[in-house]
């Protein structure tokens, strides 16, 4: 089956008191329950812009690290949950619970399928 990643900015979150983010986080636990029980829920996670962000280029084969992007950007990634649906239909199905759920509004993508690697021996 496909994968959806459910998504959504941090902008788009209205600014809560600590007793309303608690108050979403109970909000959203029995769809995530829902989602567990109905064998769709790959995983999710918020982030927190509080932690430091670090970035990684590749350049020339040699990895490369540096600071950031920073939250002071305009837009940023703020949260995602992964589910696992037959089609683009069932991917509504559970956006629409989770941005319920949260309160906020969500983006819904299918995510790429992975390449096939056939009987390929797995990695050390």
């Amino acid at each position: 089956m496909p994968q959806y990643l459910i998504s959504f900015n941090a902008e788009w979150v209205p600014d809560l008191t600590e007793a309303q983010i608690l108050e979403s986080a109970r909000s959203i636990r029995p769809v995530i329950d829902e989602a567990m029980a109905a064998g769709v829920w790959v995983f999710g996670g918020g982030l927190d812009d509080k932690f430091p962000v670090f970035s990684v280029d590749p350049n020339d084969g040699k990895p490369r690290f540096t600071d950031g992007p920073y939250v002071e950007t305009k837009e940023h990634f703020g949260g995602f949950s992964v589910v696992d649906v037959p089609d683009d239909e069932q991917a509504r199905v559970w956006a629409a619970k989770i941005a319920v759920g949260c309160g906020w509004p969500m983006q819904v993508q299918q995510l790429g399928t992975p390449p096939d690697h056939g009987d390929a021996p797995a990695a050390d």
